[in-house]
């Protein structure tokens, strides 16, 4: 093993201004960075938790502070279709701005508690990191990173100067100006469409759907992203064959075909731990009709399935991409993106064969640099 080197730990502010606030004739101000749009005394903290009213103005108090850092998969974020097999440096920070009662990630995006925000690095020193690691990418995840956006945003800048690009696993939950200037630093996402109807939204997540369709469309029209969507299937609530059919439907006709779906497991979690775990068949059920209804590549998540996890050639049928979990098998692909059969282009970012890491998961010490 390499001598390890000890570095100077962090201590940049961990409360630094916010960008996209507002004062009000009360006394109050009023955070304009979701739809949620939070109206708070000073001293008060928003929903999200990390951004609050001090001295007359929004702050975000989580600046620098991570709940810890980790080498993952590129297809556990899950992007399918972005620099496959490929390394990612992943962090996430505390608190969340919606209120799934079905989290799987509870301990963090519900965490109101800094004690869990243990890791402390500057957005260079999370650059340096991934670069030195091999990593092609750094995902902002674990919990929504539009609560933590300036943090984000000069992490992102961080990582583009070193040709490091960046990943945003997010609901999507963000107001427009906000969402401009955040998704101008995103190389990819993975965006949660948590269902297809507004009584999912707000009785389960106090939400909105019109605003998470908004920000896809922004996506799709506006900008170069790539990004892929994903709906945890929760039985009784978003399973039903009329809603996957509009959902799919949607896509398609406001999407295009391109844009891939996962349709993942949901296991008893947070404040729905009597709903029952998501059947496979269930989750077969929407890959089907996503493919009868034009979506051209359509996953099944959390389950072992490698047929339903593998990408096919929209053209010939030919399996490009062979999974199972995160483990790459079959690779029929150019590098460029196109299958090797038949020529057609493969929607996605190709950059050379697929990466070999598999479905390894390594911590990282960001205050530890392998000399």
């Amino acid at each position: 093993m390499s001598e390890q080197k000890m570095v100077e730990t962090f201590q940049g502010p961990s409360v630094v201004p916010g960008r996209y606030w507002h004062p009000l004739d009360d006394g109050r101000v009023q955070c304009d960075l979701c739809p949620r749009e939070c109206k708070i005394h000073d001293g008060q903290r928003g929903l999200c938790f990390v951004r609050a009213a001090r001295g007359g103005e929004v702050v975000l108090t989580t600046y620098g502070r991570s709940s810890g850092f980790c080498v993952d998969p590129i297809e556990k974020k899950p992007l399918n279709h972005f620099l496959p097999g490929s390394p990612v440096l992943s962090f996430g920070t505390a608190g969340c701005n919606l209120t799934c009662k079905f989290c799987q990630n509870w301990d963090i995006s519900k965490s109101r508690e800094f004690d869990i925000l243990a890791a402390q690095a500057s957005p260079q020193a999370i650059a340096q990191k991934a670069h030195e690691l091999g990593c092609k990418s750094v995902a902002f995840t674990y919990n929504d990173p539009v609560i933590f956006l300036e943090y984000a945003v000069d992490t992102a800048i961080a990582c583009h100067e070193l040709g490091v690009k960046t990943v945003a696993v997010t609901a999507g939950y963000i107001s427009a100006e906000p969402r401009r200037e955040f998704f101008s630093h995103i190389d990819a996402a993975n965006v949660d469409l948590k269902c297809f109807t507004e009584d999912f939204y707000q009785r389960l997540c106090s939400g909105h759907l019109q605003d998470v369709l908004d920000t896809l469309v922004y996506l799709k029209r506006e900008t170069d992203v790539w990004f892929e969507l994903t709906t945890l299937l929760i039985p009784g609530e978003n399973d039903s064959d009329a809603e996957l059919d509009a959902m799919t439907k949607w896509v398609v006709n406001a999407l295009g075909p391109d844009v891939p779906m996962h349709f993942t497991a949901f296991h008893p979690d947070w404040k729905m731990r009597d709903t029952a775990n998501t059947p496979h068949s269930t989750l077969i059920k929407a890959r089907d009709i996503a493919l009868r209804n034009g979506v051209r590549y359509a996953y099944v998540g959390n389950v072992h399935d490698l047929e339903a996890e593998s990408t096919y050639c929209h053209s010939c049928g030919q399996r490009l991409i062979g999974r199972d979990w995160y483990v790459l098998s079959d690779w029929n692909l150019t590098d460029d993106g196109h299958c090797a059969k038949c020529g057609a282009p493969c929607g996605g970012v190709f950059d050379g064969p697929a990466g070999t890491w598999g479905a390894k998961r390594m911590p990282v010490n960001m205050n530890i640099r392998m000399g």
